[in-house]
């Protein structure tokens, strides 16, 4: 992990000082069940460098999202979702909570069709 905020809850999960129940982990990410799911599986998947949003880490390095969607689709797939979303908050506005790069990982229910964003 090359860059890192001290007081950033995720930076802490990535680092194993703060417990976690984590289901997979690259060199690049960790996937954590969420605390509050909004789905009948939901996992976030954390990247290991401290950026505030996927798109400032993609601008850092480009690889960096391809590497959260891997393990997105890992962990998706290992616990039955075939079918699942990706969720990318940036910003407050959209609803973004923790400002350290994450993917929420939903699956699990019929309804999640187009209409629901």
């Amino acid at each position: 992990m090359s860059e890192t905020a001290p007081d950033c809850i995720f930076c802490k999960i990535v680092a194993g000082e703060v417990p976690a129940d984590v289901l997979g982990r690259n060199d690049h990410a960790v996937s954590i069940k969420d605390l509050n799911p909004q789905a009948p599986f939901h996992a976030l998947v954390i990247s290991a460098d401290h950026h505030d949003n996927a798109a400032a880490s993609a601008a850092a390095d480009p690889a960096s999202v391809g590497h959260l969607v891997s393990l997105a689709d890992e962990v998706a797939k290992a616990s039955g979702n075939d079918d699942y979303r990706l969720i990318a908050n940036t910003g407050a506005g959209a609803g973004q909570t923790v400002f350290h790069t994450h993917l929420h990982v939903l699956g699990g229910s019929s309804r999640m069709t187009e209409t629901l964003v």
